[in-house]
C-alpha cells in the first residue's frame, strides 16, 4: 500500500503535518516556519529560551522534579512503593516520544539558521545552543532505549526514507551527541548569567555524557544492553570526559561553597561559585513544591537503611571497620521526640545536611520549625522510613511558602562544581591515571569540606564491598553517592551505566526497604522486621536483565515496522 500522510504525532518518524505542530511547544501564539521568521533575532531568542523547560530542576507548581522524587534507587523507599518505570510494554510514551519532539523542534531552528539573515555571530551561537539540545535529547533517548534513528533535519516530505526508517546504533548516535557537544563548546558565548547556555554549561553537559558513556561502555554485556564491552571506546570516552572536566577546573571561575547543602536551598544562585548553570525561581511568580513535599503532611519518601549505612564514620572508616559506636537505635529524648542525633553525631556530616536528627513515621509525626519558631501548623511530617529529608527546605521562609503545593522559590542547581569534581576522579581511576594529587585536587576538595579524612590511593577494603571493583573505585563512588543523594536522578543511572541494576532488587538486598532502627519504640503503628527497622511496603521489587533497557511503545513499532523491539522485551 502506497504511504501516506499520518497527521499524528509519531515521534519516531517525526512527521511534519503543519507549522502549527509546535503550538504545545512554542514560546509564542503561533509559529510561522519562514525566512523572516529565523532572520529576527528577537524570535530566535524566543523559540530557543523554550528549551529551557527541559531542564526541570525542581519543576514548578505540584509536579515533580529532579531531586527528591528519585525513589527508584536504594537510597530512597516510599509505602507507596516505587517499582521498575516499565514491567510491560506501554502502548505510548512520552521518554519516546518527548525527546523527539524537542530533536524535531531543534532540527527545524538549525535549518532556519542556514538561510537566516542574522549576523553569523548570532547564527553560529543559535546554532551551537540547537546542537546543544540535540546532545542532550539524544543521551536522554540512548539511555533509556539504546539504538535510536538519528535525525538531523526536519522531515517534510512524508517519502523521506527516515519516515519507516531503521534504528541507529547506539554508539553512532552517541559520537553524534559528542560531535553536537564540541560545536557547542567551541561557540556559545563564556558565562555571565548562569541561566543562559554557555560554553562552561555545555563543558559541564559533556563531562557528565562522557562519563556515562565510557563507563557504560566499559560494564555493558551483550546479554543485557545488546552490545560487548568495548575497551577503546570506553577509554575514548573516559578521556573525554577528564578534558571536560579539567577545562573547568583549569578556568579559575568555579570553586566548592564553604558548606555542604548550601546550594540546594538557595534564594539566590546566581553569585554562588560552585554554580555552573541553574534554574531560577521567582516568589508568587514561577515556584515549586519540593519544600512542600519534604516537610509537609504528605508522608515523605525516606532514606533506606542501605543510604544511611553507605556513609562514612567520622573516622573515616565504613560501618564494617569503624571503631566508632554503631549503635544506629533511636532514642526518646526530653521532648518525647526520637532521635538520632548520636548517628548523625558519628557519621559523615553530609548526612546531617540531608536528614533530619528526629525521626518521624505513622502514629508519631513531628514539624520543623522555620527560623522564627514556627512549626507548620497541622501540617506535621511522617516519612515512609522514619528518616526525613530536610536539605531542600529554607527554614527563613515563611510557613506558607514551606507548606503549600507550588509555593517554593529556592532556586535550583542544574551543574555544578561538585559534579565536576566526581567525574574527574572517578574517570581518571577508571583509566588508571589517576595520582593522590587528583585525588587532593578533586574528591579530597569534597572529604575537606565536611571534615572527613583524605582518600588516598590504596585506601582499606570495605568487606561490604559489592560491584567487582578496585577498593579505590569503591571508594570514589561511595563519595559520589553521599554528595549527590537525592539529586538529578544520579543514582540509577550511575547503577546503570556501572552494570549494577541489580542491586534495587528489594528481594535480595532488603536494606533498600527498610528504615530507622525502631527498637526503642512502644507501640509503634508501622511495620517492622524481626529486627525492629522500619519496612515500608511489603511489595518486593524484584530485578530482570531487560530492565537495563526500557521497551520500545507498541505504537511505535506499529507506525514504523523497520524497528524492532529491545530484545529482552520481545521475548
Amino acid at each position: 500500500m502506497k504511504k501516506s500522510i499520518i497527521f499524528v504525532f509519531a515521534a519516531s518518524m517525526l512527521l511534519l503535518s503543519s507549522c502549527n505542530d509546535f503550538l504545545d511547544k512554542s514560546p509564542r501564539d503561533t509559529f510561522t516556519n519562514t525566512p523572516a521568521f529565523w532572520s529576527n533575532t528577537n524570535d530566535v531568542a524566543s523559540y530557543s529560551n523554550k528549551f529551557y523547560d527541559n531542564y526541570t530542576g525542581y519543576s514548578s507548581s505540584g509536579s515533580s522534579g529532579w531531586f527528591y522524587f528519585t525513589n527508584l534507587n536504594d537510597d530512597q523507599a516510599t509505602s507507596a512503593f516505587k517499582d521498575w518505570t516499565f514491567k510491560t510494554i506501554p502502548n505510548t510514551s512520552s521518554d519516546w516520544s518527548g525527546p523527539f519532539t524537542e530533536i524535531r523542534r531543534v532540527n527545524y531552528m538549525l535549518q532556519g539558521l542556514q538561510n537566516a539573515q542574522l549576523s553569523q555571530k548570532d547564527i553560529m551561537y543559535y546554532t551551537a545552543v540547537g546542537r546543544l539540545n540535540r546532545a542532550w535529547q539524544y543521551y536522554q533517548l540512548v539511555r533509556k532505549y539504546g539504538d535510536v534513528e538519528w535525525i538531523n533535519y526536519p522531515i517534510l516530505n512524508p517519502e523521506d526514507e527516515l519516515v519507516y526508517g531503521k534504528r541507529t546504533d547506539r554508539d553512532v548516535v552517541m559520537d553524534s551527541v559528542l560531535n553536537d557537544l564540541n560545536f557547542a563548546i567551541a561557540n556559545l558565548s563564556p558565562v555571565s548569567d548562569k541561566t543562559q547556555w554557555s560554553a562552561e554549561m555545555a563543558t559541564a553537559m559533556k563531562s557528565d555524557i562522557c562519563l556515562y558513556e565510557g563507563t557504560f561502555c566499559k560494564y555493558r554485556t551483550q546479554a543485557d544492553n545488546g552490545k560487548a564491552p568495548d575497551a577503546a571506546r570506553a577509554q575514548k570516552y573516559l578521556q573525554e570526559s577528564v578534558t571536560a572536566s579539567e577545562a573547568l577546573m583549569k578556568s579559575g571561575l568555579f570553586s566548592l561553597s564553604a558548606k555542604y547543602g548550601d546550594i540546594y536551598n538557595s534564594l539566590s544562585l546566581g553569585t554562588n561559585k560552585e554554580i555552573i548553570f541553574y534554574r531560577n525561581y521567582e516568589k508568587d511568580v514561577v515556584m515549586h513544591s519540593i519544600i512542600d513535599y519534604t516537610c509537609g503532611s504528605t508522608e515523605q519518601s525516606g532514606l533506606t537503611k542501605d543510604a544511611i549505612d553507605a556513609f562514612l564514620f567520622r573516622d573515616g572508616k565504613p560501618l564494617a571497620t569503624t571503631s566508632m559506636n554503631k549503635d544506629d537505635k533511636a532514642v526518646i529524648n526530653k521532648d518525647g521526640n526520637y532521635s538520632i542525633a548520636t548517628i548523625l553525631n558519628n557519621r559523615d556530616p553530609r548526612l546531617s545536611v540531608l536528614i533530619d536528627s528526629i525521626i518521624c513515621f505513622k502514629g508519631h509525626s513531628w514539624a520543623r520549625l522555620n527560623d522564627k519558631g514556627q512549626a507548620s501548623g497541622s501540617a506535621l511530617m511522617t516519612s515512609s522510613t522514619g528518616y526525613t529529608i530536610k536539605k531542600f527546605d529554607n527554614t527563613t521562609l515563611d510557613v506558607y511558602y514551606r507548606t503549600n503545593i507550588g509555593t517554593g522559590y529556592t532556586d535550583a542547581p542544574l551543574y555544578w562544581y561538585a559534579v565536576i569534581l566526581l567525574n574527574e576522579a572517578e574517570a581518571k581511576a577508571e583509566l588508571n591515571s589517576i595520582t593522590q594529587t587528583d585525588l587532593d585536587n578533586t574528591v579530597n576538595l569534597l572529604q575537606k569540606r565536611v571534615g572527613l579524612p583524605n582518600l588516598t590511593l590504596q585506601p582499606l577494603a570495605d568487606p561490604n564491598k559489592n560491584m567487582n571493583v578496585s577498593d579505590l573505585l569503591w571508594e570514589i563512588r561511595r563519595v559520589r553517592r553521599c554528595e549527590l543523594m537525592l539529586d538529578n536522578w544520579y543514582r540509577y543511572w550511575d547503577l546503570v551505566r556501572w552494570h549494577q541494576l541489580d542491586k534495587l532488587d528489594s528481594g535480595v538486598n532488603p536494606a533498600v526497604n527498610l528504615g530507622a532502627n525502631l527498637t526503642n519504640v512502644a507501640n509503634n503503628k508501622t511495620t517492622v522486621n524481626a529486627d525492629n527497622y522500619i519496612v515500608p511496603t511489603s511489595k518486593v521489587r524484584q530485578f530482570d536483565h531487560k530492565y537495563y533497557v526500557y521497551p520500545i511503545p507498541s505504537n511505535e513499532l506499529n507506525l514504523n515496522t523497520s524497528i524492532q523491539q529491545n530484545a529482552n522485551w520481545a521475548n
